[in-house]
């Protein structure tokens, strides 16, 4: 029987704060595989993870059976590439303030000091802040702009450079894209949207830099809209979702798991061929040129 078979593998899945959202899915269907994960989590909700993760208030059930174990938990503010990038400001601030090597260099120089060189197989990048997403793109500042595309899109090319000699050769690099980087999108805003575009241009680029330096596969999931909590920000995320379930062909509700599963075929050997792609895991919604609506006759149509 062909399965996706990860096992001797070790992941790290950079973004995972809590258990409701694209990224804890993805932990547990790697772990499901049989990869070691380690993750890595932004300073501010770094003892409130560990905390929940420690007390049992997480789902750490994996798909099939069995419990999740986490090889270590790292900090991660991907803001930073190095120490000398960090504002005193954030510095000084009590969330941080008992925390070192949180940027993208000081990790990977931890990951090979906790485990050695070609340590690591699977690289996510599940990474996205827009301080102003609820704004229009008119409507939003420079600085507003240049955040977001520099914690959602140049944190991947950052991790990529980085993390990249860390790993071994097939190894797979996987980041979380959304349909506003090739369709306009209402409620999306702030810089979002192009930041998004950058992260699939990037992925195409780093598949063909990152295969002739290190054999690296790159790719990118577009995934449909997920009430999780880090998606309330975008401000009328519940809309969307209901408007892609009575729209998409597919007409159920994304789930975490959809993401979770994909992601790990594209971490695993079955996937030896893919790379530079922007794989679309919305329900089918991306394929459509115009709302269903109930007065269009749809042969067969579910209700």
């Amino acid at each position: 029987m062909l399965s996706i078979d990860l096992t001797g593998k070790r992941a790290f899945v950079a973004g995972v704060a809590d258990d409701n959202g694209y990224g804890w899915a993805i932990v547990r269907a790697l772990s499901a595989a049989g990869a070691k994960v380690c993750v890595g989590t932004w300073p501010p909700a770094l003892k409130i993870f560990t905390k929940s993760l420690e007390r049992g208030k997480l789902d750490t059930s994996r798909p099939g059976g069995g419990e999740i174990e986490i090889e270590k938990i790292y900090p991660l503010d991907a803001m930073f590439d190095t120490p000398e990038d960090v504002p005193e400001e954030v510095r000084a601030d009590k969330r941080y303030a008992e925390l070192t090597g949180y940027t993208i260099q000081e990790l990977s120089d931890q990951m090979r000091a906790d485990f050695g060189n070609g340590c690591l197989d699977i690289l996510v990048h599940s990474l996205a802040n827009g301080p102003e997403v609820q704004k229009l793109l008119v409507d939003t500042s420079r600085k507003g702009y240049l955040t977001a595309l520099s914690a959602s899109a140049y944190s991947l090319v950052s991790m990529v450079s980085r993390f990249g000699p860390l790993m071994n050769r097939g190894g797979s690099v996987l980041s979380l894209s959304y349909l506003a980087a090739a369709r306009a999108t209402p409620g999306y805003g702030g810089g979002m949207s192009s930041a998004k575009a950058a992260l699939e241009g990037d992925t195409r680029t780093l598949a063909l830099e990152a295969g002739y330096r290190w054999g690296l596969r790159v790719n990118t999931i577009s995934a449909g809209p997920l009430a999780s909590r880090a998606a309330k920000a975008i401000g009328i995320v519940e809309i969307m979702v209901d408007y892609y379930k009575a729209n998409a062909p597919l007409r159920d509700v994304q789930t975490a798991d959809d993401v979770g599963h994909v992601a790990a075929f594209l971490s695993s050997p079955l996937a030896a061929g893919i790379s530079g792609m922007t794989v679309y895991v919305d329900k089918g919604y991306h394929a459509m040129g115009m709302a269903v609506g109930a007065h269009l006759p749809i042969e067969g149509r579910i209700s």
